[in-house]
């Protein structure tokens, strides 16, 4: 996973988990606008997430935090 994508999807599951809480799901489409403005990043991310990690669809904001710190 690229530094980016890495730095987003941390920054994002920090905002949800001070925003909702600890036990807060998040979703592959969460690091993402509503529109495919980039789809080779939305692909990285996917076969990150599915692929790789083999993650169900919504899945603890703070276990995701944790899986990508580890994964570098």
């Amino acid at each position: 996973m690229r530094d980016s994508l890495r730095t987003k999807v941390i920054e994002v599951c920090k905002k949800k988990i001070l925003t909702k809480g600890d036990n807060v799901n998040v979703s592959l489409y969460a690091f993402f606008a509503n529109k495919n403005d980039d789809p080779e990043l939305l692909m990285e991310a996917a076969t990150w997430w599915i692929k790789t990690h083999e993650l169900d669809h919504f899945v603890k904001a703070r276990d995701v935090i944790t899986l990508v710190e580890n994964d570098r």
